[in-house]
């Protein structure tokens, strides 16, 4: 038979990382389960600023999620690479199954975080990879001294969209506003910026290329007018990057535990409408999803874990 854990905790993001900390140096035994790497959505974030006791010099995403992860590990929870394919959350032995193997928990904690947005454009699906990406940090170099577009306009848009100029000769922020919603200190460095230029009002319609992105149709909300954008023939391509927000990672138990728009409900203590099932950091409904905010979920969720086993 295969073990019962104390908790699972799904995903190996910062609230994931906290929970399993928490539930480690509770005693309880505890797996974490992930499919790809530590610290979810800010392993790909190229520099964190706002996180109290970080290095306050090239402290970047993945840096951070690795000094949690060790420390995570100290105090031994496991760790398991696979991807759950079936959950069944109710009953008092709570059971996910993967394509590598089903693992049994009397607690489960969803730390699964969000993904990026699509652009929305016709054909991005075919050059995402080729030309399309959502990751700055993970594709930045592969743009060197070409031209870059940057869809968006809140912090992580523009924050990024500053992180690509030290690689593309030039960067332009596509935005379907004209203003930011960045804040204000973000846009001040993105204003002095000599390599960034502004596309207001502007969507994208859709791309083309052969095997790379070679041009795009945008349009602009207000007047209707539509531009082709083709690419430097000398550079044969051009990067378009889409920071526009996250979808919630729930479509294993949404139709099990209650959702809003896909993010999960819970109350205070990170519990949700199952008994012995928490969730944590930005797979809840929430009003602000940062690292520090994820981190603090997961901290209680463990907490009201344990309390659930003992009480």
């Amino acid at each position: 038979m295969s073990k019962i854990y104390d908790v699972i905790i799904l995903g190996a993001g910062p609230a994931g990382l906290a929970a399993g900390l928490y539930a480690g140096r509770a005693r309880l035994s505890t797996l974490v389960l992930e499919k790809g790497q530590y610290g979810g959505q800010i392993a790909t974030t190229s520099e964190i600023e706002n996180y109290p006791g970080q290095q306050v010099e090239s402290e970047s995403g993945s840096s951070l999620a690795a000094r949690m992860a060790v420390q995570m590990q100290r105090f031994g929870a496991e760790r398991v690479s696979d991807t759950i394919r079936c959950v069944e959350l109710t009953g008092n032995v709570k059971k996910l199954t993967g394509t590598r193997g089903t693992y049994l928990a009397k607690t489960v904690i969803l730390a699964t975080g969000a993904f990026p947005r699509p652009i929305g454009c016709k054909n991005e699906s075919r050059f995402v990879g080729r030309g399309i990406s959502f990751c700055a940090t993970c594709d930045g170099s592969l743009f060197e001294d070409l031209e870059v577009y940057v869809v968006g306009g809140g912090d992580s848009a523009v924050e990024e969209a500053i992180y690509l100029t030290k690689f593309a000769r030039k960067v332009t922020i596509i935005h379907r506003r004209n203003e930011l919603r960045a804040a204000r200190s973000i846009q001040e460095k993105a204003f002095s910026n000599p390599k960034l230029a502004f596309l207001w009002d502007t969507v994208i319609d859709e791309v083309f290329g052969d095997e790379l992105l070679e041009r795009m149709v945008v349009r602009n909300v207000k007047t209707g007018e539509v531009t082709t954008v083709e690419a430097d023939p000398e550079d044969g391509t051009f990067g378009l990057f889409g920071f526009i927000g996250f979808q919630p990672n729930s479509k294993l138990f949404e139709s099990v535990v209650n959702t809003e728009n896909g993010y999960v409900v819970t109350d205070a203590y990170m519990r949700t409408n199952i008994p012995g099932v928490f969730a944590a950091g930005d797979i809840r409904v929430k009003p602000l999803r940062q690292v520090v905010t994820a981190v603090s979920d997961g901290a209680v969720a463990a907490t009201q874990a344990e309390k659930y086993l003992t009480g």
